[in-house]
């Protein structure tokens, strides 16, 4: 008995080419109607055969196939649509959309149910798109969806559905069989076990031909004078197949062929000594030992513009001896020309590297512009799908001018949360760097930056991440946002990341790589992904941070960052959610989440040890935590700092409602923590309305003191400020918080662009407002007293106070935060005359007590020693 060889097949490249006396363009080849004789199965299928612009076109979605997003779904299905015509630029580049909005229902583009999943409609391309006329349709681009956009069908891969139409009249040949996906370079699903089976291969011609099919240029099947053919291919072989179909009728040829490969047998090899997950360069930069975590996985190529997209014999990738990596050396590569590149796993999962430094995006990057980022690889159009990595063995290397950086004590921590898009009109890094003066005046010695990791389209906070080791690209380039790094740091300022690894989103290969189509959820077998979230704030899909892969990979992030752009901290978004303690998704599962959790105290123990085995000096660990107290005091006292929000006392506060607004948890020692250093106060960050917002809209009033009008929102903001900067341990303002910004969060969605109001900049009391920010942050930067512990204060009633005591100087900060004038009094340690450091006023105080009439509003930051 012939020994048959066990083979993976993997599909290569389609492409449709056409070799005809009269050229014929490969995206309108024409296509012959057969009536009902070739039965055609996939995820779109239609009728006629050979649609033109003109003519009528039916087109019927199998909702169980691609990647089966509205697989079962009971209610209305639309198609979402616009054309690819001889004007478009890109396959992202859709004209003539159809479909008003992806999130309402539209009767115009309504589907007809068919039963079993299916589903039809019928239109006249031509007249359906209002195509003008002298402009060549080329393709149909479509996503189907429910109702509200929040299902919706696509490929596989999740990429658009393109059907090509074809010029009247024209020869033209297409594939029926094997099963195709309408990518913008169709797809076929091969799915042969061995060498020696057979691949049934069905091709259509638009008029009656001469047909032939060919495997690697050995005919197979031929048909004269007929419009479909039928053959069987056996590959003998392992390595690259290709298929070819030819018609010829009146002197005119065309044709269409795809490759596919079958695999030999997989070497195990152990992965070289020093290469890392992802791209090693060695010999120089010319050549690259690529590496993918991948368990369980049966085969992987790796993809690129170093091989045309092939999956040839040599880019078959080995596996290491536990079964866990693919590796794969490529040689002669040019070390400073970048490559795109991908991973091809299993015939059927298109990934980039989760270790990219650079992603190339099809649908995305055509709205970067080229002075955010100059000179943007362009994306391999017609190479592949999804989205690629970059790699580049010689990348033009950024000299740090401060090598090393003395970062601010944490007490002396203030923060200037800002994100990019909203805060700088450009949205690029290099305008940031220009925009640095501002906030140094401002005081600010640490900027958080919004995640700033690769993200899932342009226009996003950031908390969509799908690759964690690249900049996004909206923003600028690599070295342009170590510009940024290294200008504040020249500056004294230190700048801290937002972290996303809480969940990432299905962009991310990592998804990809282990995902249930069917489910619409991780696969049980993900090395990194919980099937279900564990807690009721997860977004995205949820990280198992007791598995093993997800610590490597958690650790090789944080590990990238430090050493590769030189920040000084991480602010981790939700890092309450790192655990596998299942609370439950439902809003009763909010409380039990929030208790005590030893092991997710474990979890974080174990990765602030990692950060400190990296760099020991000062580096800030930041937990947007919001636990039970004796679990953020056991995390503070291994040095974390805990996100400490008073964003509704403060605002209650601010609008002169009395009875909410006690801001006794702004004190450290109302956590019962030891000191101040790790709890890092705030009024406003990005999750929150905006305090000025509310004033406008809500604020109290008694008589002629209204807190709705500029001037006195304003004058209480001040206020506001005074005591959160005046309490102990470090700080965070939200971006233009010191100007006032009274633009409602959820102006244009929560999420949505909001407008920029650097003019708020030349506007007096606006200005007084960021002088009292500026003063306060100096004030607590550069005086010792107010990091004191020896502290009073009662912050519950209408007028506030905190008192901080030291050996050499005393302060009271007291404030009216009613609407109605009310007596202040406080026991002081010296008699003598106290100096606001505001505004110059004084206080005389004698027999230790401190006695004054404030009006509403009025607040004082009063020093026994002149602190300025």
């Amino acid at each position: 008995m012939k020994k048959l060889i066990p083979i993976y097949i993997a599909l290569i490249l389609i492409a449709l080419t056409s070799c005809k006396k009269n050229s014929t363009n490969p995206g309108t080849i024409p296509e012959p109607e057969v009536p009902g004789v070739i039965t055609e199965v996939g995820l779109v299928t239609w009728t006629p055969a050979f649609p033109v612009a003109g003519e009528k076109v039916t087109l019927t979605l199998d909702a169980s196939k691609g990647n089966a997003g509205l697989n079962g779904f009971s209610g209305d299905i639309y198609v979402h649509t616009g054309v690819i015509t001889d004007k478009s630029t890109s396959s992202a580049d859709w004209k003539y959309v159809k479909s008003a909005s992806f999130s309402t229902p539209d009767p115009a583009v309504k589907m007809t149910p068919l039963g079993n999943n299916k589903y039809s409609i019928t239109f006249t391309p031509e007249t359906f798109y209002s195509v003008p006329a002298g402009e060549k349709i080329l393709k149909m681009a479509m996503v189907f969806r429910n109702g509200d956009g929040s299902k919706s069908g696509r490929n596989s891969d999740n990429s658009d559905i393109y059907i090509p139409l074809y010029e009247a009249g024209k020869l033209a040949v297409r594939f029926t069989a094997p099963e195709f996906e309408p990518m913008f370079d169709a797809t076929p699903k091969i799915e042969v076990q061995m060498i020696g089976e057979d691949l049934t291969i069905t091709a259509l011609a638009s008029k009656s031909s001469d047909l032939k099919l060919t495997l690697n240029g050995a005919s197979f099947a031929t048909a004269s004078n007929a419009t479909s053919i039928t053959g069987k291919a056996k590959a003998t072989a392992t390595g690259l197949q290709t298929v070819k179909v030819t018609a010829s009728s009146g002197g005119e040829t065309v044709e269409a062929t795809f490759s596919f490969t079958i695999n030999g047998v997989v070497q195990i090899a152990e992965l070289p000594s020093g290469a890392k997950d992802g791209v090693t360069f060695i010999n120089g930069g010319t050549s690259a030992i690529v590496s993918l975590y991948a368990p369980n996985k049966s085969y992987a190529y790796v993809i690129g513009d170093f091989n045309n997209w092939q999956t040839d014999a040599p880019y078959f990738m080995k596996r290491t001896p536990d079964g866990n990596r693919w590796w794969v050396q490529i040689d002669n590569l040019e070390a400073s020309k970048e490559y795109a590149y991908q991973f091809l796993v299993d015939s059927k999962i298109r990934i980039a590297d989760p270790y990219s430094e650079k992603v190339l995006d099809q649908n995305n990057d055509g709205f970067i512009s080229a002075i955010t980022y100059p000179s943007l690889k362009a994306y391999p159009v017609g190479k592949t799908s999804g989205i690629v990595s970059v790699m580049q063995g010689n990348q033009t290397a950024f000299t740090w001018t401060v090598p090393t950086f003395n970062r601010p004590s944490k007490n002396n921590l203030v923060i200037y949360e800002l994100h990019l898009r909203d805060f700088v009109a450009a949205h690029s890094y290099s305008t940031l760097k220009d925009t640095l003066n501002y906030i140094e005046r401002l005081g600010i010695n640490a900027i958080e930056l919004m995640p700033v990791t690769e993200f899932e389209g342009n226009n996003s906070w950031g908390y969509n991440p799908s690759f964690y080791f690249a900049p996004d690209k909206y923003y600028g380039s690599k070295n342009a946002l170590k510009l940024v790094i290294d200008e504040c740091h020249k500056r004294g300022i230190a700048v801290i990341l937002d972290m996303v690894l809480n969940h990432s989103f299905g962009q991310s290969p990592m998804v990809q790589l282990y995902f249930d189509q069917a489910s619409g959820k991780p696969a049980a077998n993900s090395p990194w992904f919980n099937v279900e979230p564990t807690h009721p704030f997860n977004v995205g899909y949820d990280f198992n941070h007791e598995s093993a892969a997800t610590k490597v990979f958690t650790k090789n992030v944080i590990k990238f960052w430090m050493q590769e752009y030189k920040v000084d901290g991480f602010r981790f978004d939700l890092s309450k959610g790192f655990t596998q303690k299942n609370s439950g998704t439902t809003d009763g599962a909010a409380g039990p989440w929030g208790a005590y959790d030893p092991s997710r105290i474990a979890i974080w123990k174990n990765y602030n040890d990692y950060i400190k085995s990296i760099d020991p000096h000062n580096f800030y660990v930041i937990l947007e935590h919001f636990a039970a107290d004796d679990e953020e005091r056991e995390l503070a006292g291994q040095g974390m700092m805990l996100w400490n929000n008073i964003n509704h006392n403060a605002m209650e506060a601010s609008m002169g409602y009395v009875a909410g607004s006690d801001l006794s948890r702004g004190i450290y020692k109302s956590h019962g923590f030891t000191g101040s250093e790790n709890l890092v106060t705030y009024m406003e960050s990005h999750d929150e309305e905006r305090m000025m917002f509310k004033n406008l809209s809500f604020g109290n009033s008694s008589g002629s003191y209204n807190i709705k009008t500029v001037a006195t929102a304003l004058k209480r903001q001040e206020m506001a400020a005074a005591f959160l900067l005046g309490m102990p341990g470090p700080k965070m303002i939200w971006q233009f918080g010191e100007l006032g910004y009274d633009i409602s969060i959820d102006q244009n969605g929560r999420v949505g662009e909001k407008p920029i109001k650097w003019e708020y900049n030349n506007v007096a009391e606006r200005k007084a407002l960021y002088n009292v920010y500026s003063k306060m942050i100096k004030l607590k930067e550069k005086n010792p007293v107010f990091a004191s512990t020896d502290i009073t204060y009662d912050l519950t009633g209408s007028v506030k106070y905190i008192q901080l005591k030291s050996n050499n100087v005393n302060v009271l900060i007291v404030g009216n935060f009613d609407v109605t004038a009310k007596l202040a009094s406080a026991t002081l340690p010296t008699n003598g005359t106290w100096k606001d450091q505001l505004n110059g006023q004084t206080v005389s105080v004698s027999g230790g007590m401190y006695t004054e009439m404030l009006q509403p509003g009025e607040y004082h930051v009063y020093s026994s020693v002149d602190l300025n």
